[in-house]
């Protein structure tokens, strides 16, 4: 069985970043099982004070020179297994960290004004399957960049962020005169700007396009970063010739693709082996099915060992995300214990899911059923869902109808009244329409095998005792 490797508390890196580490080790265990419950897990004092994200830091650890001799420090250690595909992307980032010691993309001086403006650097786009260790690249790459001005971030939250701001300049703008026409008005460039000021790095986890609204402003949102110097480093699952495959619209969405590729090189990141998968040290049984005896009392027991600890009560708790209220009905201090229908069957998005990872470190999802074509919605916000809980290294424990590679599947249920009545709306002739991702269930099946590689990385020992908070708490 592999082992966890120590990694210094002065390495600062995203949760897919510490999983890279620890996911391709090649020292051995005795056959001792380290944990026989959930219930060891949460009685040990683990501290996570040290751990933070890269989005929050770019600390470089000592003793290495960049993020390729540390990729290469690491596999001399034996902390992690030589991977060839991974080597020959980290080269290629070693080399940008380097081109951008000293770059700036905005004025530094006076006299900077009248001098010929710096040429950004060309970015990359790495893309592969899951769990190869795409982000453990990135963030690493991140670590090293010698900047204040960078930003790493969920895909996810980027547009979310770009949406609001787009939001608070229209709020901003007068108000229009009675009996006028109001003045067209365009905040794409305004917001561009703004995030550039910000930034002259921008690094992307999870670089995917399922969401019209998104689609339709990121020709122009991208050209004007790259305009303004900003150099981008993203991974995805696709390339980007297949990002918002057979999207609605998608002809107006094809342009971006061709400045995302003349502003970042494409690199395939592809060994063929998902690490998240691999034999690590369990937490105990946290994935438990609907057709085992007791399993709504022993998820009742798990919860209530977990919320004595808590400096709280049981309650329902009502959150504020964006001005509106989001009820979940049971909680306890950092505790949620939710049903699948009170997270993925009603009108919740990401940023809720967001919201609901930082104020919990453990979600219990209750009663997922099985996910059919006719439960697509349901099956994207438990994908938005898992990613949202994963990138804040949130823990969860499940209890649902089937095992987990056989939660969504691509046929039964074939009524699709709701999608028949989109279509309608839409002008959209039924065989010409079933092609398109929104209702084939195509984007859903692909995505879900990140979810299923990262529902099983979120099983292991080490994940559970990274995300819990408590310790942090009592700091």
């Amino acid at each position: 069985m592999a082992v966890c490797c120590y990694i210094p508390l002065s390495v600062k890196m995203s949760p897919s970043a510490l999983l890279g580490f620890s996911c391709v080790l090649t020292k051995q265990y005795s056959s001792r099982h380290l944990l026989k419950s959930l219930t060891d897990v949460c009685r040990r004092g683990y501290s996570v004070e040290a751990q933070q994200t890269a989005e929050e830091s770019g600390a470089r650890p000592a003793g290495f020179r960049g993020p390729l001799d540390h990729y290469t420090g690491l596999i001399r250690d034996g902390s992690l297994r030589e991977d060839e595909h991974q080597k020959a992307v980290m080269q290629t980032l070693d080399q940008l960290h380097k081109t951008l010691r000293g770059y700036s993309n905005t004025q530094m001086s006076f006299f900077s004004k009248f001098l010929p403006k710096p040429k950004a650097p060309k970015g990359y786009y790495i893309y592969g399957d899951v769990g190869t260790g795409k982000t453990m690249v990135m963030d690493m790459f991140y670590s090293y960049v010698e900047t204040e001005k960078k930003k790493r971030v969920h895909f996810h939250g980027f547009m979310l962020d770009v949406h609001k701001r787009i939001h608070r300049l229209k709020q901003s703008m007068p108000k229009r005169k009675a009996g006028k026409m109001a003045k067209s008005y365009d905040p794409i460039a305004p917001i561009a700007e703004e995030i550039s000021e910000e930034a002259c790095l921008l690094c992307f986890d999870e670089f995917q396009v399922t969401d019209i609204a998104d689609a339709m402003i990121l020709k122009q949102l991208f050209e004007n970063l790259f305009l303004n110097g900003v150099v981008v480093v993203a991974t995805s699952n696709r390339p980007p010739e297949d990002l918002y495959k057979n999207g609605l619209q998608r002809v107006n969405f094809v342009p971006f693709i061709a400045v995302l590729q003349n502003y970042c090189q494409t690199l395939r990141l592809d060994s063929g082996i998902d690490y998240r998968r691999m034999n690590k040290p369990s937490a105990g049984k946290v994935y438990f099915l609907s057709s085992e005896p007791d399993g709504e009392a022993t998820l009742d027991k798990m919860f209530d060992e977990l919320a004595f600890k808590q400096n709280d009560i049981t309650r329902p708790r009502v959150l504020n995300v964006n001005n509106r209220k989001v009820r979940l009905n049971k909680a306890c201090g950092t505790i949620a214990d939710c049903t699948f229908e009170e997270l993925c069957d009603r009108p919740v998005g990401a940023s809720d899911y967001l919201e609901i990872s930082r104020l919990f470190d453990t979600v219990f999802i209750r009663r997922i059923p099985l996910l059919t074509l006719n439960k697509k919605s349901q099956a994207r916000r438990l994908i938005t869902l898992v990613d949202a809980l994963y990138d804040h290294k949130v823990r969860v424990v499940i209890l649902a109808d089937h095992p987990l590679d056989d939660i969504f599947v691509h046929h039964g249920e074939h009524g699709h009244d709701e999608s028949h009545i989109l279509m309608d709306d839409l002008g959209l002739k039924r065989d010409e329409a079933s092609s398109l991702s929104i209702f084939s269930g195509e984007e859903e099946m692909f995505a879900f095998q990140r979810t299923v590689s990262r529902l099983t990385e979120m099983q292991t020992e080490e994940y559970w005792l990274e995300g819990d908070r408590s310790a942090k708490s009592q700091v």
